[in-house]
Formats: structure tokens, sequence, C-alpha cells
């Protein structure tokens, strides 16, 4: 069992990359395997995410808020990558974390989750909107609420996971995908 985090700031080990990481360690607590990814514009790098995403039970998507929108990259790097792997996708866990200094938190954590409710995902949640605030890294971590929403977040990802592996049903069957076309 295995969940791909993926850190969307363009500053790498800053406070999403901080929340990021809390998500990762309440995962390997409860025994899934956790790699944390850089969201990258380079054509090969994001391949071999897809790839990697693509073979794991779930990812986790985490964004600095940039204008009440998730950063550029996160948005870039997600059209990508899901591009390439939403319709195989169907019934993976998926789950959206930012990384705010004030506002703009829920519409970005929003705008994460639409790629995930279109490609038939499982969106976990935690005990509030999954958020940090602060400036810095050690401000992230002073923010107490955020941080155990952040575990919160990890601990359901991992027994949403378990629990879909060891229920022993199968999928449901897939419809073909209809699409209607408006325009005449």
């Amino acid at each position: 069992m295995r969940v791909i985090l993926v850190n969307g700031s363009p500053r790498k080990k800053m406070c999403t990359y901080t929340a990021l990481t809390e998500v990762a360690s309440a995962l390997e607590k409860n025994g899934i395997d956790t790699r944390i990814i850089q969201a990258s514009t380079d054509k090969d790098e994001i391949e071999a995410a897809a790839a990697e995403i693509l073979e794991a039970d779930g990812i986790v998507v985490g964004s600095p808020v940039y204008y009440a929108s998730p950063s550029a990259l996160t948005i870039s790097f997600l059209d990508e990558v899901f591009n390439r792997i939403s319709g195989k996708m169907r019934l993976k866990v998926g789950a959206a974390i930012v990384s705010c200094r004030r506002g703009g938190a829920s519409a970005s954590f929003d705008v994460i989750n639409k790629y995930f409710s279109i490609s038939q995902m499982i969106i976990v949640s935690s005990n509030y909107w999954n958020m940090v605030h602060g400036n810095t890294p050690d401000e992230v971590r002073k923010d107490e609420e955020g941080m155990q929403t952040m575990r919160i977040l990890g601990e359901n990802i991992a027994y949403v996971i378990k629990s879909l592996k060891n229920s022993g049903l199968p999928l449901p069957e897939e419809e073909k995908i209809v699409k209607t076309n408006f325009i005449r």
C-alpha cells in the first residue's frame, strides 16, 4: 500500500512540504508507504510522476495559496498528470491540502479536489478543511489545529485504503462514458 504526496509549492521545503510530511508520518505509522514528490513542468518528470501516481493506492496534493488559488505549478502539474491518468484513477484515494498565510484556503482546496471528483476518486477528509496557516515551516508547526488536521487526514487515508484492500468486494461495474455535445 502506497500513497504519493505531491508538493505543489515552488518553494520546495517550506510550509506545504511541512504539512505533507505530517500527513506522511501518520500514513507511515499506519503501515502505508509514502513518497513526497515535487510538482514539475518538465515533461519527463511529469511522465514519471504520472506513472508513479497510477501505481499508488492514493495521492495527496499540497499547494500554497496564491491569490485565493492553488499555485500555478500545482495547476499546471495536475492538468498534465490527470490528462494522462484521469480515466485510470477510478476509486483510488485522493486528498488535497493547502497552506496559506491568512485566506483563500477553502477556494484552493476546492480546486484541487475537482481533479479527484472528475476522476471518480474517493476523496478523504479530516476533522476540518485540510489546511495549515503560517509563513514559515516553524509557524506551520505552531498551527496546532492545522497539524492535527494533517495527522487525522493521514489516519483517515490509511483507514480507507486498508478498508478497500481488505474488503474483498469487486469494483462496481463501470459504465461506458457518455459525452453529450451541446453544440449542433
